[in-house]
């Protein structure tokens, strides 16, 4: 594992996603940091964010083909219309019924497509 020397700029960034109660996305991060270090660069906030993927220290989903994180093993679900393409995220609490067939399970993200309500 490369070992990365702390800079005031990671200091920020460290102390922002640290805010985040839920899951936040680069450019939520970079709007917040910039706050604080004008400085502060998007390929910054992408090479940190990376490196934190690199050495397991943050979760990341897919959510609409950008990466979303978050310090919480937290699930996250979708459900996408494939008439009107609305997308909607999903509270599913617990997937018990695979506990007998696989385990524990620790966290997921579960994309669902299907037809929406409306569109019926």
């Amino acid at each position: 594992m490369k070992q990365s020397r702390q800079t005031r700029q990671k200091e920020i960034l460290y102390s922002e996603v640290k805010k985040f109660s839920s899951f936040f996305n680069a450019e939520e991060l970079y709007e917040k940091a910039k706050k604080k270090d004008r400085t502060l660069g998007i390929a910054t906030i992408y090479r940190f964010l990376k490196d934190l993927r690199e050495n397991n220290n943050v979760h990341f989903y897919v959510c609409e083909r950008k990466l979303i994180y978050s310090f919480d093993k937290q699930s996250h679900c979708h459900f996408t219309c494939k008439k009107c393409g609305r997308m909607s995220h999903l509270k599913i609490d617990s997937l018990d019924f695979l506990k007998k067939k696989f385990g524990a399970i620790c966290h997921f993200q579960i994309d669902v497509e299907g037809i929406c309500m409306d569109c019926l």
